[in-house]
């Protein structure tokens, strides 16, 4: 992932703007056939077969030394918005090219059946204190564009949805802020080769009918690696759902490639503090990885800044979901006002249709502070996908709120601290680690009564358990479990553990890594 301020630009981009009145799509001439995914995926196919250009893109002057408030004061002007002319309740407004988007896409209005690409015009933008002198030419295209709805005012047209630089997007449910990102197609992230970032080259946006509640965007993606026709069906509410349909067509072998890739970004939190001066002792926009087995089994892995990149694998065979998760929702927990970092919303990807064998990768990279996005999660396969093939994929997209996946008890706090060797009073052998897990929700509260019904069942893949123990938690309605765990200097392990009464599983499974630098 490439270490810029990438998050702090769309965050001041990607803000709720309000709609005046708003423009008409261009028209262009009547066509028998309509415009269908098909014909994004007979691109796709056409494109692949042809050797790939990366020409590097020369934007006129001064675009192509704007600064960051430079590109910043840059502004679409709302009353020039596309997709008011059917009536419906989409807008949509076009990012400007400059600073570090220098790739320009084509966006097409399709309308009746018929695309029509968008020329550039300067009409459309407010260029606040940068100076263009010169006229700048009409097929200079985009860097990316955005949708608004009234998502939580019928009287505001908020922004719900936006694809910004190469594949990523970003969308949001009602009352959620910005945080993570999506991607539609990652490769290489964790290669010693160096992560390849395939782009959405081009766009076509269908018109919605007046009484429509839903949009659909068809999108061509391109990369040295492989093409694809992306369609996304767009349902804005309290918890927007995204239906997502890929057809993949490779140029060469792909044997490490994402499929429904997440990235994100986590500093610090409660089981990972950072030694900093900060006010604040939570930053992050995701605090953990949710995922559901193909056996059904519920997983919880907090999120880390480690001191190296780490990469965690989690072999499954047609999996039921997995997402980037914001758990932590109290405000005084971050006690940020600008960043509101308690709203950030959590993305869930549901595959539809069978993905087979393959794993969950999540991949974490240290961070000095929260500019950088620095957690990518996505579904690996263990097929390669080979040139000549063509693979599709679908699965949902929701964006979480207050999460209600599952209805058994979930891990809301991680703490580790020293623990102390058996017999003795002394915490300061670093071959022993006391892990807290703090259970709650589901069913849980019906056993405070009774906690001796309840069990810890934990398992740790090296070295020793050597003490735990259980006890009710009246703060969280739930329980407190603890996990002492002895490991020799240079070996690591990936720890285990949930909450059961009887032969009832009463919580999903908790797990972490830890590891012991070898002796000095």
């Amino acid at each position: 992932m490439s270490p810029l301020s990438r998050r702090a630009l769309l965050q001041s981009l990607l803000a709720t703007v309000a709609m005046p009145a708003l423009a008409q799509a261009p028209q262009g001439a009547p066509v028998t056939a309509q415009f269908r995914f098909e014909d994004v995926v007979r691109k796709a196919r056409e494109l692949a077969a042809a050797p790939y250009e990366d020409t590097p893109t020369q934007l006129p002057e001064p675009l192509n030394r704007l600064s960051f408030d430079d590109y910043r004061d840059i502004r679409f002007r709302p009353d020039r918005a596309f997709l008011s002319s059917g009536g419906g309740l989409f807008r949509m407004q076009l990012f400007h090219l400059g600073f570090l988007y220098q790739r320009p896409v084509t966006v097409n209005v399709v309308r009746d059946g018929v695309p029509t690409p968008i020329p550039y015009q300067r009409e459309l933008f407010d260029y606040g204190r940068n100076k263009i002198d010169k006229p700048l030419p009409v097929n200079l295209g985009f860097a990316g564009f955005r949708l608004h709805y009234p998502l939580n005012d019928p009287r505001v047209f908020d922004e719900v949805i936006a694809f910004l630089g190469a594949s990523y997007f970003r969308f949001l449910g009602a009352d959620q802020k910005y945080g993570l990102s999506a991607r539609g197609l990652a490769i290489n992230v964790d290669g010693a080769e160096g992560e390849e970032f395939p782009q959405f080259r081009e766009f076509w946006i269908e018109t919605p009918k007046a009484d429509s509640e839903r949009a659909t965007i068809f999108a061509l993606l391109d990369s040295r690696s492989v093409t694809g026709a992306y369609r996304f069906d767009i349902y804005p509410s309290k918890e927007t759902t995204l239906d997502v349909t890929a057809t993949l067509f490779p140029r060469k072998p792909l044997a490490n490639v994402g499929i429904a890739p997440l990235t994100s970004m986590f500093f610090e939190g409660e089981n990972d503090r950072h030694s900093t001066d900060d006010f604040r002792t939570e930053v992050h926009d995701s605090d953990g990885l949710l995922m559901q087995s193909g056996a059904g089994e519920w997983i919880w892995r907090p999120l880390r800044n480690p001191d190296r990149k780490s990469v965690s694998s989690f072999s499954d065979n047609n999996p039921r979901g997995f997402g980037l998760m914001q758990r932590d929702r109290v405000f005084e927990n971050y006690q940020d006002l600008e960043a509101y970092y308690h709203k950030r919303s959590g993305y869930w990807v549901e595959p539809v249709g069978q993905w087979g064998e393959g794993r969950v990768e999540l991949v974490e990279i240290p961070t000095p502070d929260e500019t950088h996005d620095n957690i990518v999660a996505y579904w690996r396969p263990n097929r390669v996908y080979e040139p000549g093939q063509e693979v599709t994929l679908s699965y949902k997209l929701k964006a979480i709120s207050a999460e209600r996946l599952h209805p058994g008890g979930k891990v809301v706090n991680t703490f580790h601290t020293p623990a102390r060797a058996s017999g003795t009073n002394s915490p300061s052998d670093a071959t022993y680690r006391r892990f807290l897990i703090d259970f709650a929700g589901g069913n849980l509260p019906y056993y405070l009564n009774d906690p001796r019904l309840v069990e810890l069942v934990p398992t740790t893949s090296s070295g020793t358990i050597t003490h735990t123990f259980i006890m009710p938690n009246d703060h969280t309605k739930g329980f407190r479990a603890a996990i002492d765990v002895k490991l020799e200097p240079g070996q690591s392990t990936d720890l285990r553990a949930f909450l059961r009464a009887g032969n009832r599983t009463l919580t999903e499974t908790w797990t972490y890594p830890w590891a012991l630098e070898p002796a000095t």
